[in-house]
């Protein structure tokens, strides 16, 4: 079996329980008055259960088997220690590190740091591109969450 059909399996496998979770134990502690609410906390969680079996499914039994190798764009499972690991591995160094210096540094300090590092690592080498796009991104999701959501985000960090 190829490797996105074993992909496709557990994803399968997670999707089931997933969908089992949302559909039978969630709304057991629901309270009697929510219960004639037309969406309850589960509905979400039950689309999704639904939606992740269908396109597992879709994968899983769908497609043509090839013995050829695998076409331009796809992953060959042969050739896997070919890939670039260190991007990868730094990537999750990287977002640690940031969940580790949120507090102490602030969202916006720690964020701009994270994106600009991570666009480094991922190739982006133009700073005039790279400085601007962070900035506009972390100052637009702090605004969002901060003032449109009402959800307080520490901004600064904690001497300030």
């Amino acid at each position: 079996m190829a490797l996105e059909r074993w992909i496709a399996l557990v994803f399968v496998t997670v999707c089931l329980i997933y969908g089992y979770t949302a559909f039978f134990t969630m709304d057991a502690s629901l309270a009697p008055f929510m219960r004639r609410n037309p969406v309850w906390p589960s509905t979400f969680p039950k689309i999704l259960a639904v939606m992740g079996l269908i396109t597992g499914l879709i994968i899983l039994f769908g497609g043509k088997k090839t013995a050829d190798g695998p076409k331009e764009g796809e992953i060959d499972y042969r050739r896997l220690l070919h890939y670039n690991f260190g991007q990868a591995l730094s990537l999750l160094v990287l977002m640690v590190v940031y969940a580790l210096a949120l507090r102490p540094m602030g969202f916006l300090l720690s964020s701009l740091i994270f994106l600009s590092l991570g666009s480094y690592i991922l190739g982006e080498r133009k700073l005039h591109i790279l400085v601007p796009v962070s900035l506009v991104a972390v100052f637009g999701i702090w605004y969002l969450v901060q003032e449109v959501l009402g959800i307080f985000l520490r901004p600064w960090p904690w001497f300030i």
